[in-house]
């Protein structure tokens, strides 16, 4: 059975024929969203003694993380575009192999250079989730595309969660470089059953790829992100800070003006810029900073020594193991968002998702004297992101062509990534804010904590109201999957 997307040139193949098995196809995506996403927490675990093993500053050390996002915000899009122009299926063996690369380089490495390198690699394979969630849409029964986008969706939080204990016990009992062997063989495994079960979808959108548009997009995340993320380490009033953020705001003007000039444009703006789009984009960055003051907040307040008056000394592991159902939760609600999204549209589910964001960080505000009432607020978070996660995707999804749809999902992947790391860097320095020291070492005090936890709810209730100002109409957008020259 073959489904057709609208007319088009006879550039564009629109004749995608149908998996008679969806479920193994969903299940194989989903192992690999889990996978890419568990490289976003793969190093947490072993962040303290980074400096030693690597001999090295805490400063420069900390580029293990920071080159990884940097990475992914940077390639996500592009990754999709290529996908939507070469074969989904082929850019997420690419994306993949991106794994295995990185993961043998950092293992075989003992320098910070190498480490550096071999993280902005695995950085650069979370495309793999907008990917797949595009080819979901491309080969499966229209029926079976909205849960099976919210269970794709949901692994990029289930990957976080669960990895982060699994990193912790490997990195306990074994040298640092085993997390690399076993991250190597896991994208192994991906690439290999990618390759056998899932089948290339045949709608693509051939053309010139625009490498300057690429190019100008780079620089200008790399502009923006760089000293959102290093800014707490260099002053928010250094010259590079401040300059780099000025040479972002002048780079997107010039990079905008071009894309719209641009009869193939990497991100085709005048779509971005769709109401539906436009305002689940913004719900996007909003959302992303939200979630990703409970990654930062949570785990340190668990692991704070007792003698904090607050803390309560758990290590690495149990922390993990403590925050892990927020991810099981994720992933156990996505039936249930596909339902609230057939039964009200995604656009409910997205609102829905925000305030239970919004519910679980006032849980968090008001729950901090019991382990158990932290792992609570967590599940309550994590329950509000996996719904969030669902809907934005079925929002873009449902409003682009059929032939921009992995485009379309890497801009939007793009988004939460801004959103994670503008939340990285202001969580930083409200925490740093106000401090006690215990034992010679520093920690913030719990009001700092529960002032991350406002901050986060008003990121929540600004998710609410771009949530609220997209359309009500969400059915799929009538148009030529042609882009016009524009």
């Amino acid at each position: 059975m073959s489904v057709h997307a609208h007319p088009s040139n006879a550039d564009t193949v629109v004749d995608a024929t149908v998996s008679p098995r969806p479920r193994l196809i969903l299940t194989v995506l989903g192992l690999c969203g889990i996978v890419v996403a568990l490289m976003q927490t793969l190093v947490v675990p072993i962040i303290p003694q980074l400096p030693s093993l690597l001999n090295a500053s805490p400063a420069d050390t900390s580029w293990a993380i920071t080159a990884t996002l940097l990475a992914a915000a940077v390639i996500t899009p592009i990754s999709g575009r290529l996908g939507d122009m070469f074969g989904k299926k082929r850019m997420i063996l690419v994306s993949l192999g991106l794994v295995v690369l990185g993961s043998v380089i950092c293992a075989l490495s003992s320098s910070l250079i190498g480490l550096v390198i071999g993280r902005a690699l695995q950085g650069a394979s979370v495309g793999a989730i907008p990917l797949g969630i595009a080819i979901l849409r491309d080969v499966l029964p229209p029926k079976k595309v909205g849960g099976a986008m919210a269970v794709m969706s949901a692994t990029l939080g289930v990957g976080g969660a669960v990895g982060l204990p699994i990193a912790a016990i490997i990195a306990q009992s074994a040298d640092w470089h085993f997390l690399f062997v076993v991250s190597a063989a896991l994208g192994g495994l991906c690439m290999l059953l990618v390759f056998f079960v899932i089948p290339e979808s045949t709608i693509r959108k051939p053309g010139r790829f625009d490498f300057v548009g690429a190019l100008g997009l780079a620089a200008g995340l790399i502009a923006l992100l760089l000293p959102i993320t290093k800014g707490g380490t260099w002053g928010w009033s250094d010259p590079k800070t401040l300059g780099l953020l000025a040479s972002s705001v002048v780079i997107f003007v010039a990079w905008g003006f071009w894309e719209l000039r641009r009869g193939a444009p990497l991100v085709n703006l005048r779509i971005a810029a769709r109401k539906q789009v436009l305002f689940t984009n913004l719900a996007s960055i909003a959302v992303g900073f939200a979630m990703y003051g409970n990654s930062l907040s949570l785990p340190q307040l668990l692991m704070a020594p007792k003698d904090t008056g607050y803390g309560f000394g758990l290590s690495m592991v149990t922390t993990g193991l403590v925050l892990a159902p927020a991810g099981l939760v994720m992933m156990a609600l996505s039936p249930v968002s596909a339902r609230i999204s057939d039964w009200k549209g995604p656009r409910i589910t997205l609102l829905t998702g925000a305030l239970v964001i919004g519910l679980g960080y006032v849980t968090a505000y008001f729950a901090t004297s019991a382990v158990w009432l932290v792992a609570l607020a967590g599940m309550v978070i994590g329950a509000g992101v996996g719904l969030t996660f669902s809907a934005m995707p079925a929002l873009i999804m449902s409003s682009v062509p059929i032939t921009e749809s992995a485009a379309a999902n890497g801009l939007n992947s793009l988004m939460r990534s801004i959103g994670t790391s503008s939340s990285a860097a202001v969580v930083s320095v409200v925490l740093a804010g106000a401090t006690i020291v215990v034992h010679d070492r520093i920690y913030p005090t719990l009001d700092m904590f529960k002032a991350t936890f406002v901050i986060s709810i008003v990121a929540a209730a600004v998710s609410m109201i771009f949530a609220w100002l997209i359309p009500k109409r969400t059915a799929p957008h009538r148009e030529s999957t042609t882009s016009r020259p524009l």
